[in-house]
């Protein structure tokens, strides 16, 4: 299914901002603002008001960053998925286990016992 224009912006938009929140200038600005928050305490006679204001920013923050770098780890999973797929695909490796990221806990718990025992006889 092709992808609409809003959706390539959002995409676009949520991996910029994703990869340049972890910089360390962006920290150097977080800090900074919170440096700045505390040095006006004072001013403001560190007043409920005051308090209220970095909360709620922090909780908005918080908030959006959620869903922007949820967007990008969603989209790398399934990039690893497909890559790691292409792999067992090319190799001599069990074809099995080919999209099993969409099975359920009990049918991955049940693979993986299954994998654990036949290392466990190979090493035998």
């Amino acid at each position: 299914m092709a992808k609409t224009t809003e959706e390539h912006w959002f995409v676009k938009f949520a991996s910029e901002t994703a990869s340049k929140s972890g910089r360390p200038w962006t920290f150097g600005i977080a800090a900074g603002f919170v440096a700045g928050w505390l040095v006006t305490g004072p001013i403001f006679a560190f007043s409920d008001t005051w308090q209220l204001v970095m909360n709620t920013i922090s909780s908005i923050v918080t908030f959006l960053m959620v869903f922007l770098i949820q967007n990008t780890q969603n989209r790398d999973s399934a990039a690893l998925q497909l890559k790691l797929d292409e792999l067992i695909r090319a190799t001599e490796a069990k074809n099995k286990l080919i999209g099993i990221e969409r099975l359920s806990e009990p049918e991955l718990e049940s693979v993986r016992e299954k994998v654990e025992k036949k290392e466990t006889s190979d090493r035998l």
